[in-house]
């Protein structure tokens, strides 16, 4: 057998045989890249955020439209009924009836409350804008991990059914050469024993795949075929720049979340000044067009004629019940609220970013230790083997040995796909991550 397989050809053959029932078979397997444009236009939380910006972006309209001018017009119609009317006077009517037909035009001409509220309006779109770039951010990162979540599951199932199998082999000699009289009971026992637990782990590998895919469909509203998988050889460069403040620098200047917070700030201050606005005086100018008709009697001398009236209006506020007062302080604590939600996100987007930037630089060492710990696992499995052939090993040697080769080979899978992940995660926290940084992760299948 050849020491540079997993543990056999057996072995290796069940394995494919279960991934490929675990598998839908499709022509051609499907990257990370495929995955990325599904979610891209089929994800709800992204379609979301961009309706959310489409309708703050609304608000802007809507504020700006109370600083132009307004136009309305109007028509109404009356009859009036007078059953004591005499009869024969020219003066009086059974029945008569109006029409006055009118216009007005208004603009604002000094009103410091809806300009602020216009401000306010428009950081509010600047930091909607900014979560949108945010929830793109996100998107990506979501689509790698929820594909690299299915590569590592399916890593998993093909180690735990190759682990379980060759227990099954082991069980099988056992059994064999206990009814020949060539070793013990226990000896079979402890092989049925360790079989049984691998095929417990085998069915909760599968379980976990199925969610893992799932997560997939989640994302891309379709379910996904044979996925490609990471190559064996992985770039180990550190993370550049090299320097983990300087990481945490970009962070702070450029998430998307933070810039976001720091506009709905400015919202908020653009708030309090609408609010302590509401102490000052109002100048809206107006013109004012109508014409009435009234029969069989006129209504008034203008009677046909259309009246025109332009003025200015000056409206002071002298008390409204401490509504004002109140209005600003409740601006105020809005104000302050969102300071600290601003300042909890910049701890916390620090703290984020040290520990991916950590664990980029940790998951380096992590490749080459657990690397080295699944070729010494199997060595010492490939000896233990032979030796157990010989007779200078005893079972339990033999079935720890499968079991640590087959937890080495779990554990360095797990560490290589992670690596990958850490990296865009990285990149997110920086608020750096673009399709391009996806498209390299994408490189890294085959």
């Amino acid at each position: 057998m050849d020491s540079s397989t997993f543990i056999g050809r057996r072995w290796r053959a069940s394995a494919l045989a279960a991934l490929c029932v675990a598998l839908p078979l499709h022509a051609a397997a499907e990257d990370l890249m495929d995955v990325y444009r599904l979610a891209r236009s089929a994800d709800p939380v992204l379609a979301a955020a961009d309706a959310a910006r489409g309708a703050t972006r609304e608000t802007v309209v809507q504020a700006r439209a109370a600083l132009l001018p307004q136009l309305s017009a109007g028509l109404s119609f009356n009859e009036m009924r007078d059953p004591d009317a005499p009869a024969g006077d020219p003066n009086s009517a059974p029945r008569s009836r109006t029409r006055v037909a009118s216009a007005s035009l208004s603009q604002v001409v000094v009103d410091v409350a809806k300009v602020a509220q216009w401000r306010g309006t428009e950081a509010q779109a600047d930091a909607q804008d900014a979560t949108y770039r945010a929830a793109e951010q996100a998107l990506l990162v979501r689509v790698a991990t929820a594909y690299i979540g299915a590569l590592t599951a399916a890593d998993a199932l093909v180690t735990t059914l190759a682990n379980e199998d060759a227990f099954a082999q082991q069980v099988q000699q056992a059994d064999q050469r206990y009814r020949n009289g060539l070793s013990a009971l226990v000896d079979l026992d402890q092989a049925r024993s360790f079989q049984a637990a691998a095929r417990a782990n085998s069915i909760a590998a599968r379980t976990a795949l199925a969610n893992a895919r799932e997560a997939l469909t989640e994302l891309t509203g379709t379910t996904p075929g044979t996925l490609k998988t990471l190559r064996n050889d992985l770039p180990m460069n550190p993370p550049q720049p090299d320097d983990a403040q300087a990481w945490v620098t970009a962070a702070l200047r450029d998430n998307p979340a933070l810039l976001a917070q720091q506009r709905t700030i400015a919202a908020a201050e653009a708030a309090i000044e609408a609010a302590r606005a509401g102490h000052l005086p109002t100048l809206t100018a107006g013109v004012d067009f109508g014409r009435g008709a009234g029969w069989p009697l006129p209504i008034a001398a203008t009677d046909g004629r259309t009246v025109t009236t332009a003025g200015l209006v000056l409206k002071v506020p002298l008390f409204a019940g401490g509504a004002t007062q109140s209005q600003v302080r409740q601006a105020l604590h809005l104000r302050d609220g969102a300071r600290d939600e601003l300042e909890r996100q910049r701890r916390q987007i620090g703290r984020d970013t040290l520990d991916r930037y950590r664990s980029v630089v940790a998951g380096i060492g992590q490749l080459a230790a657990t690397r080295e710990a699944f070729d010494a696992a199997r060595k010492a499995y490939e000896s233990t083997r032979v030796g157990r052939q010989l007779g200078t090993q005893t079972m339990t040697d033999l079935l720890l040995a499968i079991q640590n080769l087959a937890s080495a080979q779990g554990m360095y899978s797990a560490v290589r796909h992670q690596f990958v992940l850490d990296r865009l995660l990285l990149q997110q926290a920086a608020g750096a991550i673009t399709e391009t940084d996806l498209a390299a992760v994408n490189a890294l299948l085959e």
